[in-house]
This record gives structure tokens, C-alpha cells and sequence, in this order.
């Protein structure tokens, strides 16, 4: 029941007709049984039921416009010959982490025609020797197996998900890309037309002020530094010692 009250809570105020996508991850089935699952989901395109404990696929609905179907992690070991009884528009699957094992459980998708990525990773199939190979001979309609194609190329997401919609998000990011730009420049032409020269002044003629009160002492300071730096406090107490013998010099000088 727990299935179907969660497609229950995904339907909200929709009917099956009008649900277009339907994830049930993590919920637990009945004898492979999914509850709620019904044929009413005639505009159905992508199905996730990651982990739901399927060990069959013989209770599946008809699914003719079902293109993606998630089936990772469950206990599935055959019966796909359903599939294409069932979801004959299937262009993605992913059979990852299931109960599959022979070549000859693979066979029977060889009837589903559009079919183009299949993920059976983590499933014992793929240990067999020239497993890739093997899959690709075949399955010919296959372009993709566990991501990668026959020259081990990695499948883009629009082809891994089985749809182009990433390539439609790419064109919208690229489309809203200009006009931040435009907006940022904008914003720098508004400060200098909106009193910009106004600030700058004000600023100038604070600083100029500031440097007025603390020229004096700025370089006082300033002299000091540089004498620290380059003569050394040694050099300071020689002419304060120095000092009185000028003075005295001065002084012989006047009796003269």
C-alpha cells in the first residue's frame, strides 16, 4: 500500500493521464507488485523505481509513450521480454544493480528497436569476458552500454538521459548569459552618469583637505623614517654629542 499511497502523493491533484513524469524511488513493493501503477498512465515518458524491491516485471502497465525507465537496484534476474510488450518506445534503461547474469537475459531487448542507452552496471553480466563486445553484437540499436559507447567515448547527458532536454537548458543559460553582461555594464555607465563626477569630486577635495591638516606631519614623519632607515640610531646619538662641540666652535669663533 505504501506504493500506492506515494503515487497517490505524486498525482496531487492530477489524473494518471496527465502525469508526464512519476518517480517512486525507495518505496517497497508487494511480490512484485506495483500498487497504483496502473494503465491510466497512457502520457507517461519517464518511470523511476530505483529500489523498490522489483523481482519482476510481469505486473508492469502498458507504457506506450514511456521513452526512460529506471530500474537500478532492484532483484529484476529476467522476464524483460516485457518491455517490449509493454514500453515498445523505450530509448533508455538502466538496469544497474539487478539480478542479471546471462547473455541470454539481455536477448530479449533486442525487440525494443529505439532503445539506445543501457546501463547494466554492477549487475554479474558484466563480469563475463568481452561483456561490451558481447552486448553491442547483440543489441546493434544500442549506441550506448553503462555510459560508453563501442570506442569508449562517453555518452553526452542529452543522449544518457535518453531526451534533449539538457541541450535546451544549455541554449537558455547561454540566452540569459548576454543579458547579465549587459546589465553589469549598464550598471557601471548609471554610476558615472548619476552624479558620478559629483562623488569624485567630493572625494578629491576630502583628500585634498586631509592632506592640508596632515602634510606637516606627514612629513616630519616621513623624514624620520627615511633617517632611521638609512642612518641608523647610532647615527642620531653622534650628533646629539656633536651638538655641544659646534656650539662651542661658534662660540671661539665670536671671541676671535
Amino acid at each position: 500500500m505504501e506504493m500506492k499511497k506515494r503515487i497517490s502523493l505524486e498525482l496531487r491533484n492530477r489524473t494518471p493521464a496527465e502525469v508526464a513524469e512519476l518517480v517512486v524511488d525507495n518505496c517497497r513493493s508487494s511480490d512484485g507488485e506495483v500498487e497504483g501503477l496502473t494503465d491510466d498512465f497512457k502520457e507517461l515518458e519517464f518511470l523511476s523505481m530505483v529500489n523498490v524491491g522489483l523481482t519482476s516485471l510481469a505486473k508492469l502497465p502498458s507504457l506506450p509513450k514511456l521513452r526512460k525507465l529506471e530500474l537500478s537496484d532492484n532483484n529484476i534476474s529476467g522476464g524483460l521480454e516485457t518491455l517490449s510488450e509493454k514500453c515498445p518506445n523505450l530509448t533508455y534503461l538502466n538496469l544497474s544493480g539487478n539480478k542479471i547474469k546471462e547473455l541470454s537475459t539481455v536477448e530479449a531487448l533486442q525487440n525494443l528497436k529505439n532503445l539506445k542507452s543501457l546501463d547494466l552496471f554492477n549487475c554479474e553480466i558484466t563480469t563475463l569476458e568481452e561483456y561490451r563486445e558481447s552486448i553491442f553484437e547483440l543489441l546493434p540499436q544500442v549506441t550506448y552500454l553503462d555510459g560508453f559507447d563501442q570506442e569508449d567515448n562517453e555518452a553526452p547527458d542529452s543522449e544518457a538521459d535518453g531526451d534533449g532536454d539538457d541541450d535546451d537548458e544549455d541554449d537558455d543559460d547561454e540566452e540569459g548569459a548576454g543579458p547579465t553582461g549587459e546589465c553589469e555594464d549598464d550598471d557601471d555607465d548609471d554610476e558615472g552618469s548619476e552624479g558620478g563626477e559629483e562623488v569624485g569630486l567630493s572625494y578629491l577635495m576630502k583628500e585634498g583637505i586631509q592632506d592640508e591638516e596632515d602634510d606637516d606631519d606627514y612629513v616630519e614623519e616621513e623624514e624620520e623614517e627615511e633617517a632611521d632607515d638609512e642612518d641608523g640610531a647610532g647615527v642620531h646619538g653622534e650628533k646629539r654629542k656633536r651638538d655641544p662641540e659646534d656650539e662651542g666652535e661658534d662660540d671661539d669663533d665670536d671671541d676671535d
